[in-house]
């Protein structure tokens, strides 16, 4: 499957894929639902909702753009069909967190392009590197970051993870 073409204009990304054109932009007010849905679906098909998942999920505001932080959509019509959040944690360091493809679009390269923009995005911030958790069970999002830059990281290195399920550490320097 090749990649999309991803077409700029202001403040967004669009392109065709599944028949469909997909908008990639910046969180807007509104989007809070579709941010905690997207998400809650594929942590619950896979893992349990952690206590830390319904502090962000419920408050992505609150939790992470009134921290410095950014959430990107995709978005194809109206319909929110994808996310992906860059946390603050330090100066010029973000990590990559809350990436969810709605089920019904998975496999037609959306999570890639959100990666992508997310990637431009943390770049036009001044980050210099990316830091992820995930879990080794989910191979397509692992093989994703690994095809963008992302290298494993040893888990003696890095601080213990708030989530039970995150067992792979991977970082990106841009």
């Amino acid at each position: 499957m090749s990649n999309p073409t991803i077409e700029p204009v202001p403040s967004a990304f669009r392109f065709h894929r599944a028949g469909c054109e997909i908008e990639l932009r910046r969180f807007q007010p509104g989007d809070e639902t579709a941010f905690r849905l997207l998400n809650e679906q594929w942590i619950a098909k896979s893992f349990v909702i952690e206590e830390k998942d319904s502090e962000v999920l419920c408050d992505p505001v609150g939790k992470i753009l009134n921290h410095g932080g950014h959430i990107f959509m995709a978005v194809t019509g109206t319909r929110k069909i994808g996310t992906c959040a860059l946390l603050v944690m330090g100066s010029g360091v973000f990590e990559v967190a809350k990436m969810a493809v709605d089920e019904h679009f998975r496999g037609e390269g959306i999570g890639r392009a959100l990666l992508e923009y997310t990637i431009v995005e943390a770049r036009k911030l001044g980050a210099h590197r990316l830091y992820l958790e995930t879990n080794n069970t989910l191979s397509n999002a692992v093989h994703l970051y690994e095809s963008l830059g992302f290298r494993h990281l040893d888990p003696q290195r890095v601080t213990p993870s708030p989530y039970a399920r995150a067992n792979v550490f991977m970082e990106k320097f841009l």
